[in-house]
């Protein structure tokens, strides 16, 4: 019996050791008290899905010999999952790069992770997967559900809402031309000198009057501007500049009327020509010019101005052969107006004959419709006939973008930058292309090239708003009054104005509704929400699929208002 009852001792100590074995070689499921996701639900930020996870291994949970990885993992769709970032973790007697974990203690920790946005991530859940191993056996752990569903309503925004830009036309109504001409002067006189008179800038100038008058297109008026220059009296240059300015106005009233020309002549003078005197010291290559310059800006009066120059004698000497003679002149200018088509007359020459028209005309007749076929048959045209002129290229390519052909119009704007890589509106309508295909560097670079292109504030809106800028993208979008703009607006809460954005909206689309419709949601108006979202499902039926997962209306759908609508 003593033998029998010691076996047995024996037995059940072995046994208690076994079974203590067993249990320290197994790491338990831990719970979802074990963890906190921020946010909760799920949200997007641009086209990304950041997460937070903070947790917790109890006192005596970790074993010293363990090595756990946990993983987020998104599942979704049919069936769908992708993983996050993995965090691993050790046990104390475990070397190693990982975080190490006490047994006696646990501890706590943070997992970061991001993940792609997809629209059939509205519906999903988080959950963390386990690999747990002890002395490389491994310890199943079974997949932990930690959070529910993505709020998605960043991930509204479009490139499609974004205006591509067009490149301008440079057509001017009326384009502002100067013809002009001297007549020079001896020193100390104002007769005009046949030499002067016969000189061939003059002819050339009293010519273009001639045919600026004669043309009904074309307003024409002349201006005379006589000077002295700066080294005498102020006395003497005054009457000087003054006989200067009346014997070229005669001239040139006379000739004027030997030639029919009926037109006023503007006269003036200037006794002492300082600022014609400093231009020209300026652009020259005088010894000491900056002594001179200096002189200038110190002695506002001009007769101390004259008497400090005349002191530095051998800088005056320079000056008296190559500066003040070329202050001694009567300076005619021929205002020039020349006025363009009409807008009917672009138009009907463009039907009948558009070879008449320059490019910057026909660019300009584009704007003069709102007919697509005719301006594509513009651009078409330009691209055919003015194939160096990259706005032609520039422009069709915005059509075609604007009609969801992105092929061609990522042709149409890398032939546009062939022509001209630093157009400013290429390299923004290159950038768009870019965030289709959600290469946000590339877009980020193209931009950068882009100061001066119509429409860059949109397109900086948009690439701040993709990569979570909210601020930045509200600040950018200023008064734009688009999808997009309001949609900055929601995301950082300032709901009255994304609301008075999205009634502004030129060409209200099912998303505007919808917009308004989650502004209504945030702000607990259910009239509003059933409202605008049958105006956006009337405009698009997806909106029911989308509502439907969207968590921004969860809390409607025990609803059963909500639900009828969107059966």
């Amino acid at each position: 019996m003593k033998k029998i009852s010691r076996f047995l001792s024996l037995f059940v100590v072995i046994s208690v050791a076994i079974l203590a074995t067993s249990c320290s070689s197994k790491l338990k499921p831990l719970s979802q008290n074990n963890f906190n996701v921020t946010p909760t639900p799920l949200e997007t930020v641009g086209n990304q899905i950041p997460v937070t996870i903070s947790g917790t291994f109890p006192e005596k949970w970790f074993n010293k010999n363990a090595i756990v990885t946990i993983t987020p993992v998104l599942k979704y769709g049919n069936n769908q999952e992708i993983v996050g970032t993995p965090y691993s973790f050790q046990g104390d007697n475990i070397s190693g790069n990982r975080v190490t974990i006490s047994q006696s203690r646990g501890g706590n920790f943070t997992m970061n992770s991001t993940f792609p946005f997809e629209d059939a991530m509205r519906s999903s859940e988080l959950y963390l997967r386990f690999d747990g191993r002890i002395k490389n056996k491994r310890s199943a752990l079974p997949d932990l559900k930690v959070a529910d569903g993505v709020i998605a309503t960043s991930a509204l925004a479009s490139v499609t809402n974004t205006t591509p830009s067009v490149a301008p036309d440079g057509f001017q109504r009326i384009i502002q031309e100067a013809q002009e001409a001297n007549i020079m002067f001896l020193i100390e006189q104002a007769n005009l000198r046949q030499s002067e008179l016969n000189k061939s800038d003059l002819a050339a100038w009293k010519k273009r009057v001639e045919e600026a008058f004669n043309d009904p297109k074309q307003n024409v008026n002349v201006e005379v501007s006589a000077y002295a220059s700066p080294d005498g009296g102020l006395s003497l240059n005054e009457r000087l500049a003054a006989q200067r300015e009346k014997n070229t106005s005669n001239y040139l009233e006379s000739e004027l009327k030997r030639r029919n020309i009926d037109t006023e002549v503007f006269a003036h003078y200037t006794a002492e020509d300082w600022e014609g005197f400093r231009q020209l010291v300026e652009s020259s290559n005088l010894q000491d010019k900056q002594l001179i310059l200096r002189v200038l800006e110190m002695y506002p009066d001009s007769e101390t101005r004259e008497r400090e120059i005349k002191n530095i004698s051998y800088v005056f000497e320079d000056l008296a052969e190559t500066i003040l003679p070329q202050l001694r002149r009567s300076r005619i200018i021929a205002n020039i107006e020349i006025i363009g088509k009409s807008d009917e007359e672009i138009m009907t020459a463009w039907k009948n004959n558009p070879k008449e028209l320059s490019v910057d005309e026909l660019l300009y007749a584009s704007t003069l419709t709102d007919e697509e076929s005719v301006k594509e048959a513009v651009y078409q045209y330009v691209t055919a006939n003015f194939t160096n002129d990259y706005r032609g290229w520039n422009n069709i390519g915005t059509m075609y973008f604007k009609q969801g052909d992105y092929a061609k119009a990522e042709q149409a704007f890398n032939r546009a930058a062939q022509v001209n890589p630093n157009a400013p509106e290429v390299n923004m309508n290159k950038a768009l292309l870019a965030i289709l295909k959600n290469d946000l560097s590339t877009a980020n670079e193209l931009l950068g090239r882009s100061a001066g292109a119509a429409s860059l504030d949109e397109a900086m809106g948009l690439l701040n708003l993709l990569q979570g800028n909210y601020n930045q993208s509200v600040s950018a979008y200023g008064n734009n009054k688009t999808n997009n703009a309001a949609l900055a607006q929601l995301l950082v809460s300032d709901y009255n104005k994304a609301k008075q954005t999205l009634e502004s909206v030129e060409k209200p689309d099912a998303t505007t509704a919808y917009l308004l419709a989650v502004i209504a949601s945030r702000t607990n108006n259910f009239n509003d929400v059933v409202s605008n979202l049958r105006t956006a499902i009337g405009r698009d039926r997806t909106m029911v699929a989308q509502a439907l997962n969207d968590l921004e209306f969860a809390k409607y759908r025990t609803n059963n208002e909500f639900m009828s609508l969107l059966k």
